[in-house]
């Protein structure tokens, strides 16, 4: 295998085909990718299963950071798209945009890194595709990845179930991921080691699902975080929400460096949390299943769900430590450029 990639690698010939077989089908193949045909062919749901299919893009800058690398976040970012929507994540595409000159050994360090956290999800990839762009014109790598998950029968979850009464819970400490990236992209030191949080939550949804089997909805706090996830939420139900401030779970070393950057931490992204929004009657239960998965180990109640004043629609606030209301709004433009 060539040191590094070379536009033949996306040529659609005997390079290419060595670059597939040697990094990508060594890495993460099956019997269904082994195959080699334009689609898969993949078993159908069981009747009354509905399928889930989501599919994103992921262009982060370092490649590799502490807690993760491009391709882990690639698998994450989709197994928990597709698990937001109580479906089971089955099967992934995977498509890579390469830069000549990439080297074939971080290639094969992100191949690997997804192999294994799509081990740990119980999902496999199935079809991918491979493009090579003249060096200067990419930016070493970019990846695309669908997925596809069964929705099992007579489950229903969207935030337009969402109640007031209900409560909001959190899955862990807020901010990780996007201060993460940052301080690696700008080679920023702190004294508490950071890593980021990315991971696949779709057994944690699951867990909850059977401890609470009437939770509204689950949602990622990816880019815009809490605040843009909450106020989504709040807009789609037309509901207001009332989080407090002081049972939101943020580690010391991301609230300082917050503090000392002048971001908002509920507007920093995330990569391995889940918001999920419960009836109050099922929130211990649902909090006790979080706390029991290894990626929910610091989940928390952080709110409420209210009735909204019509007059003025839906509305998210938070209440601080002083005990006054303050709005809690989306972000703005892009706080943290390149998170994922």
């Amino acid at each position: 295998m060539d040191e590094k990639v070379l536009l033949g690698h996306g040529s659609g010939g005997n390079m290419m085909r060595r670059i597939i077989d040697e990094v990508f089908f060594a890495g993460y193949g099956n019997e269904d990718l082994a195959v080699g045909n334009d689609a898969a062919d993949l078993p159908a749901p069981q009747p009354g299963e509905r399928i889930a299919y989501s599919s994103d893009s992921f262009v982060v800058t370092p490649h590799f950071f502490p807690g993760g690398d491009i391709g882990h976040l690639a698998v994450c970012g989709t197994v928990n798209d597709v698990a937001t929507s109580g479906a089971v994540p089955k099967y992934l595409s995977s498509s890579f945009i390469l830069e000549e000159g990439f080297p074939t050994e971080d290639l094969k360090r992100i191949v690997d890194s997804m192999r294994r956290v799509a081990q740990e999800a119980g999902v496999e990839i199935v079809t991918g595709d491979t493009k090579v762009v003249n060096r200067g014109h990419g930016d070493g790598v970019y990846i695309n990845t669908s997925g596809v998950g069964f929705i099992p029968a007579g489950r229903q979850l969207g935030g337009q179930y969402i109640q007031p009464g209900d409560r909001i819970l959190v899955s862990g400490t807020l901010g990780d991921h996007g201060i993460t990236i940052m301080s690696c992209r700008e080679e920023l030191s702190f004294h508490a080691d950071l890593q980021s949080d990315a991971a696949p939550l779709n057994h944690l949804i699951e867990e909850v699902l059977q401890a609470a089997p009437e939770t509204r909805c689950f949602r990622d706090p990816t880019r815009g975080g809490l605040a843009s996830t909450l106020n989504e939420l709040a807009e789609q139900s037309q509901v207001d929400m009332v989080v407090e401030e002081d049972a939101v779970p943020v580690k010391p070393a991301v609230r300082g460096a917050c503090e000392m950057l002048g971001y908002d931490v509920l507007q920093v992204a995330n990569e391995g949390k889940m918001v999920a929004v419960v009836p109050a009657a099922q929130a211990e239960a649902a909090l006790a299943a979080m706390g029991s998965n290894k990626y929910g180990a610091d989940a928390a109640i952080i709110g409420e769900v209210v009735e909204a004043d019509p007059r003025r629609g839906a509305r998210v606030s938070i209440r601080t430590n002083f005990g006054s209301l303050r709005i809690l709004d989306m972000l703005v433009g892009e706080q943290l450029p390149r998170i994922c």
